[in-house]
């Protein structure tokens, strides 16, 4: 027994006296906008399919945040969530301003889900796009970078967003991308990351690539910068096999891919985590379109088949990708991806309706399905790693001041004669580039200035305090410190542009 086309119980349908089959229970979210359309399109062709499953409704969306729960959800819906392990999730509206927190980043970061996967081929010639040979897969990190939404506004001009980034989260999310390439049977790894500039963060994501592809010499692996990376995937996106990279840049190259593919409505992803998973539309809730049968399904039922492919069902994830393709290849298509080879436009449900109709058929020209049963093995055991030497060298400290027409030179005047001994002035930068000493007249200095104080060798906290106590008293408003490490001797801080 499978999923009821009639009911979302399935055992409701059973005879009084047949056993109830064990399915598997799968939290839905029916989400917002063309979300409730396409769900109903999608929980469709999985019952015709016969796929094993339990839908159980969880409640979390516009609704919810409007009704004031500010994080979007149902108070139910983490024992609901927890309970299934899984999720399938159409597109969620989080309203604009303040206030609202963004659940997809919520779930992402609360059940651990950091592997972002992406899959994002082209199904030339049935779905036109410029580059038939396309078959490529981003995984993404989905739990740190400038994601993780730590932002203040520092001064009246200035705010900022701190980028984290952690060698555990670059470890994790680089090792699955050799182990899904492995898995998968794909040829090649690409790191993009823009180390070039953010030196530590994205140095240290490149610096893990290169330490664990070593790992995997069967597999050939190249780095890119991200700027050059991304103009690469949307003008020969065919070089690429497997891309790993971090979290905004994923974000943004995954949706360049799957245009790219042929139409952002085609692709689905998975979000992976140790204990959990959640597979989506990587398209948003398309509220215009909402109600009038048109959008296309297409994104959320390949996230289903990811789905069934995670929970070991690949006989039916097969079974309905080729059913799928099939449909393409017959020309029956939504309105968003009509071309050449169309020879019926069809709305949301009809074109569910015939993915339904040719279950048990197969693609004459496309690729069948071929997933497989293989998963990415990612027990590894611990990492010893040698202790790290870390000292405080000095400290940042950051500063609003507009007085004397913004003058870096005043400035330095100023903090030189509230400096200690064991703390001295040694530069002053204006939104990163430096100012002071030797600063040039054509740079815009904004109200928020960085000023780096410097050891002649190691310091200690109560050096710090003590400069702060001098800093106070010249009346200066000081709204941030960062302290300044070595480790291992080697710089943890970065320098100013211009020095």
């Amino acid at each position: 027994m499978t999923l009821s086309q009639t009911s979302a119980h399935p055992s409701e349908s059973l005879p009084p006296t047949a056993v109830r089959p064990a399915l598997i229970p799968v939290a839905v979210a029916h989400g917002d906008g063309i979300g409730p359309e396409i769900m109903r399109a999608t929980l469709r062709v999985l019952a015709a399919a016969g796929a094993p499953i339990e839908p159980v409704e969880v409640g979390m969306g516009e609704h919810l945040y409007r009704q004031g729960h500010t994080s979007g959800f149902d108070p139910g819906a983490w024992e609901t969530l927890r309970r299934t392990g899984v999720l399938l999730k159409a597109p969620i509206t989080t309203p604009q301003g303040g206030g609202y927190k963004s659940l997809n980043v919520t779930l992402r970061k609360t059940l651990g889900l950091y592997a972002n996967v992406r899959p994002c081929r082209a199904y030339a010639p049935f779905v036109p796009t410029l580059h038939p040979a396309m078959d490529l897969v981003i995984v993404r990190e989905n739990e740190e970078d400038l994601y993780a939404g730590i932002e203040h506004r520092q001064t009246r001009e200035v705010v900022q967003c701190l980028k984290l980034v952690t060698r555990e989260g670059c470890e994790r999310i680089v090792r699955y991308a050799f182990e899904y390439a492995r898995a998968h049977g794909r040829r090649k790894v690409t790191a993009l990351t823009k180390d070039n500039i953010m030196k530590l963060t994205d140095g240290l994501f490149h610096r893990v690539f290169d330490e664990i592809g070593a790992e995997y010499p069967e597999l050939e692996r190249e780095h890119q910068i991200i700027d050059i990376g991304t103009a690469r995937v949307a003008t020969r996106p065919e070089r690429y096999d497997v891309i790993v990279t971090l979290n905004l840049y994923g974000d943004i190259l995954s949706d360049v891919a799957a245009e790219v593919a042929g139409s952002v409505g085609l692709a689905g992803s998975a979000n992976i985590g140790e204990r959990f998973a959640m597979f989506e539309a990587i398209h948003g809730s398309a509220p215009d379109l909402a109600g009038q049968d048109r959008a296309n399904p297409s994104g959320l039922l390949q996230a289903a088949v990811l789905m069934l492919a995670h929970l070991g069902e690949t006989a039916c994830a097969e079974r309905i990708q080729n059913a799928w393709l099939r449909t393409l290849e017959d020309g029956v298509h939504t309105p968003d991806i009509a071309g050449e080879h169309t020879r019926e436009v069809v709305g949301t449900q009809a074109f569910a309706q015939a993915v339904v109709a040719r279950l048990g058929q197969r693609p004459v020209h496309l690729p069948a399905a071929a997933l497989g049963s293989q998963a990415p093995a990612l027990d590894r055991p611990p990492v010893t790693r040698p202790p790290i030497a870390k000292q405080l060298v000095g400290t940042d400290v950051f500063f609003e001041w507009s007085d004397a027409g913004r003058d870096p030179e005043v400035l330095a005047g100023v903090l030189q004669a509230a400096q200690t001994e064991r703390l001295t002035l040694s530069m002053i930068t204006n939104r990163g580039v430096k100012v002071w000493p030797q600063g040039f007249p054509e740079t815009y200095h904004a109200d928020h200035w960085r000023c780096r104080f410097l050891g002649e060798g190691p310091v200690t906290h109560g050096d710090v305090l003590a400069l702060l106590e001098r800093l106070l008293g010249t009346g200066l408003d000081f709204i941030k410190t960062e302290h300044l490490y070595t480790f291992d001797g080697a710089p943890g801080y970065s320098l100013g542009q211009g020095q």
